[in-house]
C-alpha cells in the first residue's frame, strides 16, 4: 500500500517485484581429445625435435656455431636427441588410446581424400548429408595432419638411417656416407620447414592447442573442425541428438 500526494489515505496501488534472473543455458560437456599419455608422447616428442633441430642449427650456421662454441656437446646431443626420437612413441604404444588413434592416422577414407581436395581448392565442396554411412567433414583427425604424420615418421626413418651411417663411418663405404649425409642435410631442412608450419598452423588455433595441453576441446569446436568425430563420441555415449553439419 503506498500514500499520494493529495489523498486521504494510501492507495491500493502495489508495485510487483522483478521477475528472477533466468539462468544462461547450460555449456555443453567437454570432449576428452587426448589422454594423459598421448599428451606426454607428443611433448616428448616434441622436446627431442626441438634439441636435435636446435643442436644441428648450432653445427650448421656459423654465426650460432661460433656463439655456442662446445662443438663437441653439441654433436654428442644431436646425435642421442635423434636417436631417441623414436622412443616415445614406442613407449606410448602401452597406452591403448594411442594405439586407436595410430590405427585412425593410418586410414584414408573417401571422405579425407574430399577433405583434400577441397582444401587444394581454397573452399569446401558441401556433402550432402544422405552420403550413405558418411558424415560431412573429417574424423578425428584430417587428411592434411594424417599426411604429415605420415611424412613426419617415414622422415625419422630416414634421418637414423643416415645418421647413423654418418656416425659409425667405419660401417660402410665413403660413397654411401656422402650419399646419406646429402639426404640427411636436405631432408632435416624440410623437417624443419615442416614444424615451423605445425607450430604455425597450432597457433593459430587456440582450441587445439588447448586439446593437446589439457586433453579436452568444447564440443562446438569439435563439431565444427571435426564433425565425423563429434557424432562418433556423441553416438558413444548414447546422446540422442539430431547430426548437424560443420558450421552449426
Amino acid at each position: 500500500m503506498t500514500s499520494t500526494p493529495g489523498s486521504a489515505g494510501p492507495t491500493d496501488a502495489t508495485t510487483s517485484p522483478p521477475p528472477p534472473d533466468r539462468p544462461g543455458p547450460a555449456p555443453e560437456p567437454r570432449l576428452t581429445r587426448f589422454t594423459r599419455a598421448e599428451r606426454w608422447t607428443h611433448h616428448a616428442t616434441g622436446a627431442l625435435f626441438g634439441l636435435c633441430v636446435g643442436t644441428a642449427l648450432c653445427l650448421y650456421v656459423p654465426g650460432l656455431a661460433q656463439l655456442v662454441g662446445r662443438r663437441w656437446l653439441m654433436v654428442t646431443l644431436h646425435e642421442w636427441s635423434g636417436l631417441l626420437l623414436p622412443v616415445p612413441v614406442l613407449l606410448g604404444l602401452a597406452s591403448r588410446a594411442l594405439r586407436a588413434d595410430l590405427r585412425r592416422l593410418n586410414r584414408f577414407a573417401s571422405h579425407d581424400r574430399r577433405w583434400l581436395r577441397a582444401a587444394l581448392r581454397q573452399r569446401r565442396r558441401p556433402v550432402p548429408a544422405s552420403a550413405p554411412g558418411l558424415a560431412p567433414g573429417p574424423g578425428k583427425f584430417n587428411a592434411g595432419q594424417k599426411i604429415y604424420a605420415a611424412w613426419l615418421a617415414g622422415a625419422v626413418l630416414v634421418m637414423t638411417a643416415t645418421g647413423l651411417m654418418m656416425w659409425f663411418t667405419h660401417l660402410t663405404p665413403l660413397l654411401w656416407r656422402t650419399s646419406a649425409t646429402f639426404v640427411h642435410d636436405w631432408l632435416a631442412l624440410a623437417i624443419g620447414l615442416a614444424l615451423l608450419a605445425h607450430i604455425g598452423l597450432a597457433y593459430a588455433d587456440p582450441e587445439a592447442r588447448r586439446g593437446i595441453r589439457t586433453g579436452t576441446v568444447a564440443r562446438p569446436w569439435a563439431r565444427r573442425e571435426h564433425p565425423l568425430w563429434e557424432r562418433e563420441e556423441r553416438e558413444e555415449r548414447g546422446k540422442p541428438e539430431a547430426w548437424e553439419g560443420p558450421g552449426t
